[in-house]
């Protein structure tokens, strides 16, 4: 049972710094205004899933988290009027990338907080284990 709580935390590290990580990149990106999919920069959000953690035996513990996918915002790029840019359209506007840096901090924030749960919850599983093993010794 304990093993389950460990793998069921464990997936859940794994999804927040997959979510951390991109969160660094959209940040990182927030003024490109190429990519190479061409045009500018795009958001990349992770999608997670549930996903059944089995335990020694085989039998079903709990669910744990698994990534579906990493997909790319569809919401439309911002415009920026800079007709010097050697990169404007027509009319003088350059598109930005629909990167909002208080959206991404946000969202890294709240991805560390949910880490360190999951790390406080390994503990506590840790914390039991040991003391399981100290009540047998």
């Amino acid at each position: 049972m304990i093993q389950g709580v460990f793998q069921i935390a464990a997936s859940a590290l794994s999804a927040e710094a997959l979510r951390i990580t991109l969160s660094s990149q959209n940040l990182a990106n927030t003024d490109s205004i190429t990519s190479p999919e061409g045009g500018a920069y795009k958001r990349k959000l992770p999608v997670f899933t549930s996903r059944p953690v089995t335990g020694e035996d085989g039998e079903p513990v709990g669910l744990g988290v698994a990534t579906a996918a990493v997909f790319t915002d569809p919401s439309s790029a911002r415009k920026e009027y800079d007709p010097g840019n050697p990169l404007a359209d027509s009319q003088g506007f350059v598109s930005k990338p629909n990167v909002n840096p208080v959206n991404e901090m946000v969202d890294v924030l709240e991805a560390s907080r949910v880490y360190q749960a999951n790390l406080a919850a390994i503990e506590s599983a840790k914390s039991a284990m040991l003391s399981a093993i100290n009540l047998l010794s």
